[in-house]
């Protein structure tokens, strides 16, 4: 569950302008700030089922976003090829940073 937590976190992060204002509210205080499903529909006078139903189609139009985009995908690339470029600053190896760098300009 945190693994999903973590990845609609940064999907929303992403693709949060592409959301209406009633969908963004209702994943930010779903996902970022722990709100149930029942105190959601409470705060907006709404049935538990339709805050369950606006937060699905939300995440399924997140990933359709993902798989077109694929933002996340390059950010977690990237923050990967970055973490080796730091282990290899830490050994002092410098001429390894090429291949890294490369990888970074290959990407876009």
């Amino acid at each position: 569950m945190l693994d999903k937590t973590n990845r609609m976190n940064f999907l929303l992060d992403f693709y949060q302008d592409l959301l209406t204002g009633k969908q963004r509210n209702y994943m930010e205080m779903y996902y970022l700030e722990d709100y149930s499903l029942g105190e959601i529909s409470e705060l907006h006078h709404v049935s538990r089922q339709a805050v369950y139903d606006n937060i699905k189609r939300t995440e399924s139009m997140l990933e359709n976003y993902e798989e077109k985009l694929h933002l996340y995908e390059k950010f977690s690339k990237r923050a990967g090829i970055i973490e080796q470029m730091e282990t290899v600053i830490a050994a002092n190896d410098y001429q390894g940073l090429e291949s890294y760098i490369a990888q970074l300009k290959d990407m876009d």
